[in-house]
């Protein structure tokens, strides 16, 4: 068969658009169908034209663009303006002063991990820093003395984190130090286990 470029109509369709259902009709003006080739369609595709769909006033998307594009960082700067990012590398060296005044805080009373926070420095840094120069470091858990009073204290019916808060540790600290005794431990509902 050979092409034709006469006018065709191929029908309507019904499609919904912009939240509504609209009717379309579908005339091609000198549409070329050709079926010389075997590639080529039998019949023209459908063109379905949205003629007040949201494409056809941009302005509400353009705005949103402007303001996403507001959000991004300025990227015309030199890198030293642009906000620092803790790149991979060698670790943050103290110096002199700064290790002594992290032994100081530490014998103090402050935590490794508020030291850690001030210096910009993990607690595990922190801990290698007090060993190496030889400070003692605080103990883990309970000293023998504050066993014994925690032993009176459950004794006298207070719960593991009653004891726990009031001996500034972890309630299961507590409860491993009262079996490590040979106490007897109650459940939740209190009675004896």
């Amino acid at each position: 068969m050979p092409c034709s470029t006469s006018p065709r109509n191929f029908g309507t369709a019904t499609r919904r658009i912009a939240g509504r259902t609209r009717t379309v009709t579908d005339l091609q003006k000198k549409a070329p169908t050709c079926t010389m080739s075997r590639w080529a369609p039998t019949r023209p595709r459908r063109v379905l034209v949205d003629s007040r769909g949201s494409y056809s006033n941009p302005e509400a998307q353009v705005r949103a663009l402007k303001t996403l594009l507001g959000k991004l960082p300025d990227l015309s700067g030199s890198p030293s303006t642009t906000q620092a990012q803790r790149m991979p590398g060698r670790a943050k060296q103290l110096d002199a002063r700064q290790v002594q005044e992290l032994i100081d805080g530490y014998q103090a009373g402050a935590t490794v991990y508020e030291l850690g926070d001030r210096f910009g420095i993990s607690r595990q840094t922190v801990g290698k820093i007090l060993h190496r120069h030889d400070v003692r470091m605080r103990g883990r858990g309970l000293p023998p003395e504050q066993i014994d009073e925690a032993v009176r204290l459950y004794e006298g019916g207070w719960s593991l984190a009653r004891i726990g808060d009031h001996m500034a540790v972890d309630p299961t600290t507590v409860l491993n130090r009262l079996r490590e005794r040979g106490v007897r431990t109650r459940d939740a509902q209190g009675r004896m286990r």
